[in-house]
C-alpha cells in the first residue's frame, strides 16, 4: 500500500523537483495568478507528458532548462472519450504550479477535423485560475495546410499559426509558424524537433518546442501553450490504442 500523499494527477511529491522563484503577480502587469514565470523566462521550460496507456489520461511535467519544475498537467477524459473519438476528442486540462495551485485550464470541445469540414474546426480555449478567458486558438480553414488564429479574452485576432502541408518529417524539424495577421512576419514558431531516427521509430517520445518574443503579453504565452497542446493531439496523436505518445515539450523566448 502506497501512502505517500500524492500530487494532482497521482504523482507524488518527489517527482517535483524544487520550482524557480515566482515574482509577485502585483509587479507584473496584466499578469493573472500564478504564470509570473511565463512574464520573465529567459530559459527553456520542458514539458514531459507521460501516457501510460490509451486507458489512462495524459499527464505533463513542464520544466525549466535546469529540470526544475514549473508547471504541472494533467488530461480528463473518460476512456469511452479517448478510444472513440481518437485525435479529435474533447479535453479539459488542468495546469497547476508546483505548490498545488492551478493556474490555467485549457477547454477543447468536440469538433470536427479535415478540409472537408470547414464549419466546425477544431478549438480550444485558455482560462486562468479563477475561470476568466485568456484566450483563444480557432483553427481556419484551407485546403492543405493547417492553419490557427490566436485570439484575446475578447476574441480579437492577435497572431496566426501556419503549419506544413505536411506535419512529418524524416530528417528534421517540423515548423508551425507564428506570425502576424497578415502572415508578413515570423515572430515565433512552435515545432515538432527531429530526434533522430532511432528514437523516432523505435521509442513513443516526440519533442516539441515553442518560441516567442520576450516581451510578448503573458496571456499570449499562456495560449501559446494552449496551441502547443492543441497541435499535438491532432495531427501528433492518432486514434488510440496506437497513440501511446509521450511528448516532451520546450519553450522558450526568443527575438528580444
Amino acid at each position: 500500500l502506497d501512502s505517500e500523499p500524492r500530487a494532482p494527477g497521482g504523482y507524488p511529491p518527489s517527482a517535483y523537483a524544487p520550482g524557480p522563484m515566482h515574482p509577485p503577480s502585483n509587479l507584473i502587469p496584466n499578469c493573472p495568478p500564478g504564470l509570473e514565470y511565463l512574464a520573465q523566462v529567459k530559459t527553456l521550460i520542458s514539458l514531459l507528458s507521460v501516457l501510460i496507456g490509451f486507458e489512462s489520461n495524459n499527464k505533463y511535467q513542464i520544466k525549466n532548462s535546469l529540470g526544475q519544475l514549473v508547471y504541472f498537467a494533467a488530461e480528463d477524459t473518460d476512456c469511452c472519450t479517448r478510444n472513440f473519438c481518437g485525435n479529435m476528442r474533447p479535453f479539459v486540462i488542468k495546469i497547476i504550479d508546483n505548490m498545488g495551485q492551478e493556474v490555467m485550464t485549457l477547454y477543447r470541445p468536440l469538433r470536427c477535423g479535415g478540409c472537408c469540414c470547414p464549419c466546425c474546426l477544431q478549438e480550444l480555449e485558455v482560462r486562468g485560475p479563477s475561470g476568466e478567458p485568456l484566450g483563444y486558438i480557432v483553427q481556419n480553414w484551407h485546403i492543405w495546410l493547417p492553419k490557427f488564429t490566436i485570439q484575446n479574452e475578447k476574441r480579437e485576432p492577435i497572431l496566426k499559426i501556419v503549419g506544413p502541408c505536411c506535419p512529418c518529417s524524416c530528417v528534421g524539424d517540423v515548423d508551425y509558424l507564428i506570425k502576424n495577421l497578415d502572415e508578413t512576419e515570423t515572430i515565433g514558431k512552435i515545432s515538432k524537433q527531429w530526434t533522430g531516427l532511432v528514437k523516432e521509430m523505435f521509442t513513443d517520445t516526440d519533442n516539441f518546442g515553442i518560441q516567442f518574443p520576450m516581451d510578448l503579453d503573458v496571456k499570449m504565452k499562456a495560449v501559446m501553450l494552449g496551441a502547443c497542446f492543441l497541435i499535438v493531439s491532432i495531427f501528433y496523436c492518432n486514434n488510440y490504442p496506437d497513440c501511446l505518445v509521450v511528448p516532451i515539450v520546450t519553450v522558450c523566448d526568443w527575438w528580444k
